[in-house]
């Protein structure tokens, strides 16, 4: 799905060649400072590299429109944007700005249920913990269903029990639905038990793949 050819960027990367296939859960795993997080910024072209290519399905990402793009090939930082307003709010503006109808709201009880948050719809987005924001963010980009599900570090403010849970609840939502999941984690444990594909990134290199 993804290839990477002589990817330089800065002093942060240099990868000579690297895919990443479709369908399928890939971590992306190193110590702090990498390069993880980078690399999977400019999967959607919120960066670009200073030379070499990465190609979408054989298409250079250069000639794919940014925004276009991103509809299809979703990214969920680390810390996450929470909007002003309801629970209810937060999940249906990803539809809205994706131009995607509205969900009824059983399906957004359903994609709470799925990442564990036992909230109402109509409580307050900002009162929540980060814990609660990081999983809310989660069900909002679920609720897109992209093709690609690019996580950086998705669990980092979960407690080991609920990061368990909220992983192999996306695992489970990407396999049945034929998504690419690419996972920043720090976590070896979460690589070793749900990924397909295990990349290792040491001062910007790959060193396994």
């Amino acid at each position: 799905m993804f290839q990477i050819i002589d990817l330089k960027y800065k002093n942060i990367l240099d990868i000579k060649e690297l895919e990443i296939p479709g369908q399928r859960i890939t971590c992306i795993v190193g110590q702090s400072g990498s390069g993880k997080t980078t690399l999977l910024r400019m999967l959607n072209k919120l960066i670009s590299p200073d030379s070499g290519k990465i190609l979408y399905n054989d298409e250079n990402l250069k000639e794919i429109d940014s925004i276009g793009l991103r509809r299809k090939v979703v990214m969920l930082p680390q810390t996450p944007v929470i909007f002003n307003g309801t629970i209810r709010d937060n999940l249906q503006i990803g539809l809205k700005l994706a131009e995607k109808p509205e969900a009824a709201d059983s399906e957004l009880l359903e994609i709470l249920e799925k990442v564990h948050l036992k909230k109402g719809l109509d409580e307050n987005a900002d009162k929540l913990s980060g814990g609660e924001k990081q999983r809310l963010a989660l069900g909002r980009v679920m609720l897109l269903k992209p093709e690609v599900l690019l996580l950086d570090e998705p669990s980092s403010a979960l407690d080991e029990e609920t990061e368990q849970l909220i992983i192999e609840s996306v695992v489970e939502f990407s396999k049945r639905n034929n998504r690419t999941l690419i996972m920043v984690t720090h976590s070896k444990k979460v690589a070793d038990t749900f990924a397909d594909n295990i990349i290792e990134i040491k001062e910007g290199k790959v060193v396994e793949a």
